[in-house]
């Protein structure tokens, strides 16, 4: 017959602890690389807050410009996609904006308009392609943020 002790019941219990620990230590882990992962290598993003008059149209220009040894992948859909306010403060002209590209720069035109007055943080997601050397080829996400203000 098995008898557990006090410390039998003691150590059981700090093993379940022990290896609840260590997963969630691995998953933070595992969760900010890929936050890391987000800030490409390849791109300098650059974009500029907007202050608009509450109901008029505005523009949000957006640049991507490729870093030294990087080059744009252009036969990829290169775009920013999920747009949206923070408080649905900002309505937008399209749900996916595409990128012209300048002298290995991507540029986005994002279309929209301020429906009230304030600061409204908005994001986004550029979903970009890029070429490095002669043998790497990667699609990657970065995160569009910025403020627009509308006014009266």
């Amino acid at each position: 017959m098995l008898r557990c002790t006090q410390a039998d019941l003691i150590l059981t219990r700090f093993g379940v602890f022990a290896r609840g620990a260590i997963f969630a230590i691995g998953l933070a882990c595992f969760t900010n690389a890929g936050g890391v992962a987000e800030e490409s290598s390849a791109y300098i993003v650059e974009v500029s807050d907007v202050a608009v008059k509450v109901g008029e149209h505005s523009v949000l220009l957006a640049t991507l410009r490729t870093r030294d040894g990087y080059r744009i992948l252009h036969s990829y859909n290169n775009r920013v996609i999920k747009l949206s306010s923070e408080d649905d403060s900002v309505a937008f002209d399209r749900e996916m904006v595409p990128a012209t590209v300048q002298d290995e720069t991507l540029i986005f035109a994002i279309g929209l308009r301020a429906t009230k007055s304030g600061k409204h943080p908005i994001n986004g997601l550029f979903r970009v392609g890029y070429i490095h050397g002669a043998d790497e080829m990667a699609m990657v996400s970065l995160r569009l943020i910025a403020n627009v203000t509308g006014t009266e």
